[in-house]
């Protein structure tokens, strides 16, 4: 008989690769039973996601400049609120306005739907990225890549999540309590 393969369920996530850049975590399966007489072949057996440790293992939080701001489109704002645990305890956001300096070709050359948002950054435009919880770390009290504590006119690095070829530069301009961009320029810290 046509036997398929059979895989078990995926592990947990293993922890982000390193800490302090943007980086991967993994989950695995493995084979339960190999395919026999032409049966169906057996899936990937790993995955990887995109993955980001703000603390190092020795518990000490990383250097801001070397972290990039991990944005999103602003959509996923409403879904996040929907999916957070609320436990009431949430601080308050907070939203910060740049100035897009450089941005990599790679952010007009992916076709995902999930992606269609990153052909509305250009360079020179102001964006607002808002900085809610769960991004909002309880520790620190800011979002990671905010650029708190950045001098004035200084370069900072972002990167879009869902696109590794996605990436450039910007200038933090000011912090508001609320953002005022419109919809194809308002982003989220993650």
């Amino acid at each position: 008989p046509v036997i398929p393969c059979v895989v078990s369920q995926w592990s947990g996530w293993s922890g982000c690769a390193e800490p302090c850049k943007t980086t991967y975590r993994v989950r695995r399966r493995h084979v339960i039973q190999e395919p026999r007489n032409g049966g169906e072949a057996c899936p990937p057996l790993e995955e990887r996601a995109g993955c980001m440790e703000y603390w190092t293992q020795q518990g000490t939080e990383c250097k801001q400049s070397l972290i990039p701001a991990l944005i999103t489109t602003g959509g996923f704002g409403k879904a996040r609120k929907k999916r957070a645990a609320a436990d009431g305890n949430e601080r308050a956001g907070y939203c910060v306005e740049f100035q897009l300096v450089a941005i990599t070709p790679g952010c007009w050359h992916s076709h995902h739907s999930y992606t269609y948002w990153m052909q509305y950054l250009r360079e020179g435009h102001t964006v607002c990225v808002e900085c809610q919880h769960p991004a909002l770390d309880s520790r620190s009290l800011h979002c990671y890549g905010d650029g708190s504590g950045s001098k004035k006119n200084q370069l900072l690095h972002w990167q879009a999540v869902g696109n590794p070829r996605c990436k450039g530069t910007w200038k933090r301009i000011r912090q508001l309590d609320t953002c005022s961009c419109p919809s194809v320029h308002s982003f989220l810290f993650i």
